[in-house]
């Protein structure tokens, strides 16, 4: 069977608007958190910083929070943590924070030079089994979570997305009203200070 120029252009387009029609979107703008009413409270955990610190995740509650599970071995991840060290450098004045989570299984004799050579501003955490199945599994990393400022999960990535789908759903759970009981919550451990506070990685 012979083809002609016309028959092979129109063979040619047809492949390339159905590869365009299997593709995810990456555009921020066309992503949503979920509704409210949607949303799921996000396990509690306790686990331990660089410097030995026992950290909650309910320590952040009033803040919104990107969860994210990651390693030092992780080539995905290492794309992302440049724009979560941008994220919290240009947001953490509005009650926005980065929780990473590393599952390394060399522990923090590997993940601390990594933390130290990426200048990582945010608090990591060193991950165990017991979290990652309160978080589904963790099958695969990257794989982050943002929490609004009640401590609910609003999204869910798994894998890598792009920096504008962090951005957009970021900028719309800062935006959105801040609910009595957080605001009061966020008072209280202002007025307290201290342990539970939020501190850079160094």
């Amino acid at each position: 069977m012979k083809f002609t120029s016309r028959s092979l252009r129109l063979a040619l387009a047809m492949l390339i608007l159905a590869a365009a029609a299997c593709s995810p979107t990456q555009s921020g703008a066309a992503r949503k958190v979920k509704q409210q009413g949607d949303r799921k409270l996000a396990p509690d955990f306790a686990l331990k910083d660089v410097n030995g610190a026992t950290v909650r995740l309910s320590d952040y509650r009033g803040k919104v929070v990107l969860l994210n599970f990651w390693a030092t071995w992780c080539g995905p991840c290492k794309i992302e943590i440049p724009w979560f060290i941008e994220f919290e450098q240009k947001h953490k004045d509005r009650g926005f924070a980065v929780l990473g989570i590393s599952m390394d299984d060399g522990g923090w004799e590997v993940v601390r030079p990594f933390l130290a050579r990426m200048k990582v501003n945010y608090r990591t955490l060193m991950g165990d089994e017991t979290v990652a199945e309160l978080y589904g599994g963790v099958a695969s990393l990257p794989t982050s979570f943002l929490i609004d400022r009640e401590g609910r999960i609003a999204s869910a990535h798994l894998g890598l997305v792009s920096k504008s789908v962090y951005e957009n759903e970021i900028e719309q759970l800062l935006a959105a009203p801040v609910a009595q009981d957080s605001a009061a919550d966020s008072a209280v451990r202002l007025a307290g200070g201290g342990a539970n506070q939020p501190g850079a990685q160094r």
